[in-house]
């Protein structure tokens, strides 16, 4: 007879075994390549002692191809919940050391148990993925498990945060799970995304490429804009996404986090009244300013390496987290191009998802001009841009720093586009292009290169300002910009019971 103390050693020695993953030898090579292990990584990223494993002696139910003698513990994916600053979070990791990562029926079933408590809690889910891709032994049953994620990463986008990290190998249909969730991490020389690798390509196209080439983080960072960000490492990620959750709630029906800063609500800095330059053709750097306004100076920016004409980010402001779109006047003059369009489009769609105000900061000559923007659908890219902005019921706040030309600057959130409330600097140009280049058409006719001149510098003086916007109610108030920050702050606290209706419709239709 089996005494209890037995049972409970059985227990204990299970435990152990599955704990080790695929052994120490594989542990080992996971640590040589600069990898933690899955539960490593689960213990970096919750708060200490909070997490909670489920399901960790499912095992495989494939009995082909002599998978029916192999063991793969905790089914090479560890599942459960625990908390990040004490909020309540689930988690899946997938273990490398166990088949490569790879997913079958039952791997993904932990997935997919997890991502249905998520939704039905209303916390983040957070994917910690280091896979090989689809069990090859289990065939459809492995593309079905796939299948079936994809459903509940596309029921959950915009009810709870969904964050990927990926930290190793990540190829074929496995992408698409991080590609549906709201952020993707990835870690730099240690991690790779792709539909087909070298081989395929190779092979199909003839073309040589790296996996790092093909599909490392800084490819997917700064030249796909697949990814939101890079790490240096497992540690830095894992970092980084603690930082990420501390602006975002846990679901839809609640607001961000609110946190004490320290930092005063009336505080004014007097170097943004010198921040701009006279000459209105130079550039300066847009996060000088983001760092002058928020608490603290302290912003996240998402995206830092791709489209890097327009800087989104999360920030406070009297320790309300809210969302900045800004044109950065230091790459290409801070003009909107499809990557910026899509790039801020999709980040005003989350805020809005998650109740996060948006505060839009504008320096804008227009559209980026020439044929590879035409061609490569401009005018389909800047309506996300448009229709984001219509769409979002959130408060939204607009400053016009500088320029504010044309359809960009209906782009950039004008009043037409649903702006709450529009501040503007001294320095702001708001017209429907820049003053001499319109001064030069109205005045084109004048016969006299003086009268020419004369009348063009009157024209500059009096539309290369915010006053006429402000006359025709199109801004709501000019302010010195060192009273910036407490401008913006009276505006948000203004808004803070802000109640906006939609009419009744399944969805809509963005220009995707």
């Amino acid at each position: 007879m089996i005494t209890n103390e037995e049972k409970i050693q059985r227990l204990r020695d299970k435990i152990a075994k599955t704990k080790l993953g695929g052994g120490q030898k594989r542990v080992e090579r996971q640590h040589a390549s600069g990898k933690l292990t899955a539960r490593e990584r689960l213990e970096k990223l919750l708060d200490a002692g909070s997490f909670v494993e489920l399901d960790q002696f499912i095992t495989h139910r494939c009995g082909y191809f002599g998978m029916e003698k192999v063991e793969t513990p905790a089914e090479g994916v560890v599942t459960g919940y625990g908390t990040i600053d004490g909020r309540l979070v689930y988690v899946y990791a997938q273990d490398f050391t166990v088949l490569g990562g790879s997913l079958g029926e039952m791997h993904a079933n932990k997935i997919i148990k997890v991502l249905d408590m998520a939704l039905t809690m209303g916390a983040p889910v957070i994917g910690l993925n280091d896979s090989g891709g689809a069990r090859i032994q289990e065939g459809i049953d492995a593309l079905s498990g796939y299948g079936k994620i994809f459903y509940r990463n596309t029921q959950a986008s915009g009810v709870i945060p969904q964050i990927c990290a990926i930290m190793g190998p990540c190829a074929g249909g496995a992408v698409y799970s991080p590609a549906l969730t709201d952020f993707i991490f990835m870690v730099d020389k240690t991690s790779q995304m792709f539909i087909t690798g070298p081989q395929v390509i190779k092979a199909v196209t003839g073309e040589e490429v790296s996996s790092e080439e093909l599909g490392g983080a800084m490819t997917h960072n700064s030249t796909s804009g697949v990814a939101h960000f890079v790490a240096e490492n497992d540690e830095d990620c894992l970092a980084q996404i603690r930082e990420l959750l501390s602006y975002l709630p846990g679901n839809n029906l609640e607001d961000a986090p609110y946190c004490e800063t320290g930092d005063t609500p009336d505080r004014m800095d007097i170097e943004l009244n010198s921040i701009v330059p006279d000459d209105s053709n130079k550039p300066y750097d847009m996060k000088e300013v983001i760092a002058r306004i928020v608490d603290k100076g302290r912003f996240f920016e998402v995206q830092p390496w791709y489209a890097q004409n327009m800087i989104v980010c999360f920030a406070r402001f009297d320790g309300q987290p809210v969302g900045i779109i800004a044109n950065q006047p230091k790459i290409l003059a801070g003009c909107l191009d499809i990557n910026a369009s899509d790039k801020a489009a999709r980040f005003i769609r989350f805020c809005d998802a998650f109740n996060i105000p948006v505060v839009n900061l504008v320096d804008v000559p227009g559209f980026l001009p020439g044929t590879n923007q035409e061609y490569g659908g401009i005018i389909r890219h800047g309506a996300k841009m448009l229709y984001a902005y219509c769409e979002a019921t959130v408060p939204k706040v607009t400053l016009v720093i500088r320029k504010a030309y044309g359809g960009a600057y209906l782009a950039m959130c004008s009043r037409d586009l649903g702006a709450d409330q529009v501040i503007a600097w001294p320095s702001a140009e708001i017209a429907v292009m820049g003053p001499a280049g319109a001064a030069n058409i109205i005045f084109r006719d004048e016969t006299s290169p003086e009268d020419r001149a004369k009348k063009t510098d009157e024209y500059i003086d009096n539309f290369a300002n915010p006053y006429k916007a402000a006359e025709h109610g199109f801004v709501d108030v000019v302010i010195e910009p060192v009273q910036t920050r407490p401008a913006v702050i009276n505006a948000l606290n203004m808004l803070a019971t802000k109640r906006q209706a939609r009419p009744a419709k399944k969805h809509g239709n963005i220009p995707v």
